[in-house]
């Protein structure tokens, strides 16, 4: 492509950056704490493309008018083809992709890591957690932290082969290239219809029942679930407090 073209791809290319960091698409990509990097790349960007056609200009002011009369009038062109990249571009602007979910996480291992250290949980009544939370209480700490303990828990739904049901997050290192599910499994007062990737608040209590996970082999525990009901999708999809 010559340097016109390369201008305007550019140019698409970081006005694509700058909205997906201004409307959140980003969250789909990447942690939220890299929002200013992605900014900076796409005023780079859109800045690299302004210089490009800038500079190209008093290059061609000079050109000389009669070189393509010389060379039997035919110009050089770039083959057309090369536009062809500039479609995946055009799909990131227009169509945003959904965030990993069941299908990934039942196809993939279980992420659950031992935590630091498990901190006195505050008071309250149910107790918020997120699902790595509990899950590396319930594996690691063997429950002590949680028992005679009402949990609240939120998390999209995943079944397996023979239909049971998993409250999964998918925890997120650095983008969703990396991202790896965290699983809880549910029993107990559980909705007689769940379908795949909808999200739900539950609430219930620990319980010692932990199965492998087939996929990996890590341990998942589970939660006796007393009452639940389903709720939006959370603006963030991906927790990132499993890794600080």
């Amino acid at each position: 492509m010559n340097r016109k073209a390369q201008a305007i791809v550019l140019f698409l290319i970081g006005g694509a950056v700058l909205r997906a960091g201004f409307t959140g698409l980003y969250l789909r990509y990447v942690k939220a704490g890299l929002r200013p990097l992605l900014l900076a790349a796409g005023v780079v960007l859109i800045a690299a493309a302004v210089a490009t056609i800038w500079y190209e200009r008093p290059r061609r002011a000079h050109t000389d008018p009669y070189a393509e009369e010389r060379d039997g009038g035919h110009a050089h062109r770039e083959p057309r083809v090369s536009w062809l990249l500039v479609l995946p571009l055009f799909a990131l602007i227009l169509v945003a992709p959904p965030a990993l979910g069941s299908y990934t996480a039942m196809h993939t291992g279980t992420a659950l890591q031992r935590p630091w250290g498990f901190p006195a949980l505050p008071a309250g009544d149910p107790l918020p957690l997120n699902v790595a939370d509990y899950a590396g209480r319930a594996v690691y700490d063997h429950g002590r932290s949680l028992e005679h303990r009402r949990i609240e828990v939120t998390g999209f739904v995943a079944l397996d082969g023979h239909g049971a049901p998993y409250l999964v997050r998918m925890a997120l290192n650095c983008c969703a290239a990396d991202a790896q599910p965290v699983k809880i499994g549910l029993t107990g007062r559980i909705p007689p219809v769940l379908q795949p990737d909808t999200w739900l608040q539950v609430i219930g209590t620990y319980t010692r029942k932990r199965i492998t996970d087939p996929v990996g082999g890590g341990a998942i525990p589970y939660l006796e679930v007393s009452s639940s009901r389903p709720v939006p999708a959370p603006r963030d999809p991906y927790d990132e407090s499993w890794n600080g």
